[in-house]
């Protein structure tokens, strides 16, 4: 069972983007893990599901897993989380390995008594104690940086959950914003955007920048895109 620290601020408000992720000591399949601290330097993606053995759980399970090695090699680990007990978790890892040939190898929190869900929001509304399909990336300052959610009939898609972590490191590394679908945008390509300039002065100086460097490409003084 999860218990939030009594340093925990936020306690009963589910945490958004920008806000430190809660102190959580939670049971797992590997054992027992204090959050966000024991992923300290780390990304961290932790995402829920509706329950064990279940069709589109076990999908989605199998496809993290698939990918595992592609969010390790962005210094992210995975973290699984449903409201099941430990044991349960464990035979249905056994279950996906003796039926469709994948070993499991992240770690999933039992959160049989809820607490965990209910604390990061992730109880669906109308269904019991089930939990939707939540999904949050954590940066190695434990600060939450993207929230996603999906309903219990849809399953995610692993692509756009590397992308976005892909973007999130791109625009803390080089100071810039990711377009729609970067890096593969249809206008743009993997060109990403600079900030708005915050005055007069800032924009002047952005068009005669723009005008000296190859790189950039200008269409009005807070558009501007950028070679990569």
């Amino acid at each position: 069972m999860a218990e939030p620290t009594e340093n925990d601020a936020n306690a009963g408000s589910p945490p958004g983007i920008g806000d430190q992720f809660p102190q959580l000591t939670v049971e797992t399949s590997h054992g027992e893990l204090t959050l966000p601290d024991d992923y300290e330097g780390k990304w961290l993606v932790l995402f829920s599901h509706p329950g064990d053995f279940t069709p589109v759980c076990t999908s989605e399970f199998v496809a993290f897993e698939q990918r595992r090695e592609e969010f390790e090699e962005l210094n992210a680990e995975l973290l699984g989380l449903s409201v099941d007990r430990v044991h349960s978790h464990i035979k249905w890892t056994e279950w996906i390995e003796e039926n469709l040939d994948v070993d499991i190898q992240f770690p999933i929190i039992a959160d049989d008594q809820g607490s965990v869900g209910q604390r990061l929001g992730m109880i669906h509304p109308g269904a019991g104690t089930s939990t939707v399909r939540s999904v949050f990336l954590i940066d190695p300052e434990g600060t939450v940086r993207i929230v996603l959610t999906y309903p219990m009939e849809i399953g995610r898609n692993i692509d756009e959950i590397l992308r976005s972590l892909r973007a999130l490191q791109m625009s803390d590394e080089e100071g810039v914003a990711a377009p729609a679908d970067w890096p593969e945008n249809e206008k743009f390509g993997d060109r990403v955007l600079l900030s708005p300039p915050g005055t007069d002065a800032d924009a002047e100086e952005r068009k005669a920048e723009a005008e000296d460097d190859d790189e950039l490409d200008y269409y009005d003084w807070w558009f501007v895109t950028k070679k990569r």
